[in-house]
């Protein structure tokens, strides 16, 4: 690794430190993570078997995908069962276990909760589809009559953001075609109605049994959904979600309602904390148009935090990362909140892939720019989430139709957008598939990773990056260590230096000096001496291009 050693003592401060401020989260995705039983499918006793991995690298907690009791037909955002575990991984006591081991390690536990919408097999959906028209068990979820004389038409022209429209009608107990019902995912996903009391009380009951049971906080899916325009009127722009793959509907997005519900949670997370000491943690899946609209939802007595998604889509360029941070900074940071800070998640293309050089797969210079980015969000001022396999350097897989498995490729056909390819089983040791993701001891014969393996993913395994200092693994582990250390990093403020026109550069504290070179040419370096953390080759007095170094200045 391209580091200059230097002595450190962990961060030492006279108020009380608030450990989700400046925490770096290390996402599970579940399934993909790591299989203990031999049949394909990561669970939760793999997750548990990795986390000395995860202590080891450095991060300060985990978030885990959804494990509920689940159809899967949208990975276990359609959830059947929101207080249990799903065979697929594991159960309760296997949580418990989780729970346990993390606890002794020092590692936070955050998980999914998917208030927005739950599956179509749901008990309340089941009941609703048994009842009247009119009935306590619909007004659960958005039952309409449709339009046109027979009421075969949907009741407003919102479309899905997975594709097709927004609406599937039902057949009546007495055969006839009946109501209609709003899901803004796929149809086997039936939003839930917040405007009825008892969906509230529904859910306080679930994050209790969780917080109960020990978990650090929530990570929360579509924060900005749960209510709709009371009147459901058409959309000015009714296939924009579908277009963007994103919540841009205004009448069924960012409705004003939804912040009662934070503040209510959040009163609840302290609550807990009252109680122990222990903060308990909420970060929302949060898209809106602005920073500002952002803010909003990590006022004081709201979300802890919420994803800050504008640098996945910022161009690599220095001046328009410099503006997303800033907007960040005094948007977001000015409500007594700390910027939360991805470049990947599970629903987005790798990294690697997304920086690389249009046509190519990854390249040389997507793995650079890759590694230049992540030196700059752990120099950021605020909290990081890191993807699993990021730290590996994983690039995006192109995968064949026929084993694709994201709704979005089965309702629509197209692959814009899926998200299959970065949510492949992670590769942990040897030269061919599974590469150590299954258990060797345990399984089902035949069994195969739930998505294919490239051969090549045998140079990104993980056994191979912590031999390799120059492994993207180790620039993340003395990454996430100095920042443990250093006493510049962290929470806090920076303050912008001069640069030339291809450089970002700032200083945090008493001198801690970052700067990333988004040109392809050598600059020279804001510090003379040779760094004390680098992302590539880095020559004292030189900056190479699609780099990014830290100096004590």
């Amino acid at each position: 690794m391209y580091r200059r050693h230097a002595q450190t003592g962990r961060r030492t401060t006279s108020a009380p430190h608030r450990w989700w401020r400046d925490a770096v989260i290390y996402q599970v995705y579940v399934r993909s993570f790591l299989d203990s039983t031999g049949d394909g499918i990561g669970d939760l006793a793999g997750a548990r078997a990795g986390l000395p991995y995860l202590k080891k690298l450095g991060v300060d907690g985990v978030w885990l995908s959804p494990f509920y009791p689940s159809p899967q037909q949208d990975h276990g955002y359609d959830v059947a069962d929101y207080c249990d575990v799903d065979p697929l991984f594991g159960d309760l006591g296997e949580f418990d276990l989780l729970m346990r081991d993390a606890r002794r390690l020092g590692i936070k536990v955050i998980i999914d909760v998917v208030p927005n919408h739950c599956s179509d097999t749901h008990p309340w959906f089941r009941e609703a589809l048994a009842a009247a028209p009119g009935s306590a068990a619909r007004a659960r979820f958005h039952f309409a009559d449709g339009r046109g004389a027979g009421g075969e038409l949907p009741p407003n022209n919102w479309h899905a953001m997975f594709g097709g429209p927004a609406w599937s009608r039902v057949t009546e107990r007495d055969g006839t075609p009946g109501q209609w019902y709003l899901h803004m995912f796929t149809p086997a996903q039936p939003d839930l109605n917040w405007r009825t009391p008892g969906t509230g009380a529904y859910f306080d009951q679930v994050l209790r049994f969780w917080l109960d049971r020990g978990v650090d906080g929530f990570r929360i899916d579509v924060a900005t959904g749960l209510y709709k325009h009371p009147e459901l009127p058409d959309s000015p722009d009714p296939g924009a979600d579908a277009r963007t793959r994103d919540s841009v509907n205004p009448l069924a997005w960012n409705q004003p309602e939804v912040h009662d519900v934070w503040r209510h949670w959040r009163a609840m997370c302290e609550e807990y904390t009252a109680r122990d000491g222990r903060e308990r943690l909420l970060v929302g899946e949060v898209s809106v148009p602005s920073s500002h609209d952002h803010a909003l939802y990590v006022r004081p007595d709201e979300l802890h935090q919420a994803f800050f998604f504008d640098l996945l889509g910022a161009s690599w360029d220095a001046g328009a990362f410099r503006k997303v941070i800033c907007d960040a900074l005094q948007d977001i940071a000015g409500t007594g909140s700390t910027v939360t800070w991805v470049l990947n998640n599970h629903d987005q293309v790798r990294t690697v892939t997304r920086y690389g050089e249009l046509g190519t797969e990854s390249g040389g210079l997507g793995a650079a720019r890759a590694r230049a980015a992540a030196l700059l969000i752990l120099a950021l001022p605020g909290a990081a989430y890191i993807y699993q396999g990021e730290e590996l350097g994983l690039p995006e897989v192109d995968l064949p139709d026929d084993v694709l498995t994201d709704p979005i490729f089965r309702r629509t056909g197209s692959r814009a957008r899926i998200r299959d390819g970065c949510r492949v089983p992670l590769p942990w040791s040897g030269r061919a598939s599974p590469f150590g993701f299954m258990s060797a001891t345990a399984g089902t014969e035949g069994a195969k990773p739930w998505l294919p393996q490239p051969a090549y993913f045998a140079e990104y395994a993980t056994d191979r990056a912590l031999a390799d200092t120059r492994s993207f693994w180790h620039l993340y582990r003395d990454g996430l260590q100095l920042r443990a250390g250093l006493p510049q990093l962290g929470e806090g403020v920076l303050r912008w230096l001069e640069t030339p026109r291809d450089v970002l550069g700032f200083v945090r504290g008493d001198g801690l000096v970052c700067a990333v070179n988004f040109g392809t040419g050598s600059v020279p370096s804001p510090v003379r001496g040779v760094p004390l953390l680098a992302s590539g080759p880095c020559e004292p007095g030189v900056l190479a291009g699609s780099t990014a170094a830290w100096w004590i200045g």
